[in-house]
């Protein structure tokens, strides 16, 4: 009823070790991108981190200024602060303040800049207040 059919080994052509090596370089190159962008965005968060720790330490070190100016009498001037509290340990800031006077009105100038971290990790931030005192 059915008529007998035979193959010949030599006409057979396979595809299944070409499919096998297409499989395995996609494969591969998704697992190298995946690797690429998880250690870029882990570099990301840690320079984000130190970016925020570097602006509150520019920002405790303008309220430093002011709080010497206003609340302790002292002349404005420039400073450096080493920050050793919890979170803003290892943050260094330079404190510029200029005065000038005005009408017996005296018009204070504050440059905070602070860096945290070292090297591909580190965060800089820079902060400018400006308060006036009768």
């Amino acid at each position: 009823m059915y008529p007998k059919t035979y193959h010949d080994v030599r006409r057979q052509r396979g595809l299944g070790l070409p499919m096998a090596i297409f499989i395995i370089v996609i494969v591969g190159s998704v697992l190298l991108a995946m690797t690429d962008l998880n250690t870029s965005g882990t570099q990301g968060f840690s320079q984000d981190y130190q970016s925020q720790r570097a602006f509150y330490a520019a920002e405790s070190g303008a309220q430093v200024a002011l709080n010497r100016i206003f609340m302790g009498g002292a002349a404005c001037g420039n400073f450096n602060l080493s920050l050793s509290a919890n979170g803003l340990a290892g943050c260094a800031v330079s404190v510029n303040c200029t005065q000038v006077s005005v009408a017996s009105i005296n018009y204070y100038s504050i440059n905070s800049d602070a860096t945290c971290g070292s090297g591909a990790e580190m965060g800089r931030r820079q902060i400018e207040v400006r308060a006036r005192s009768n």
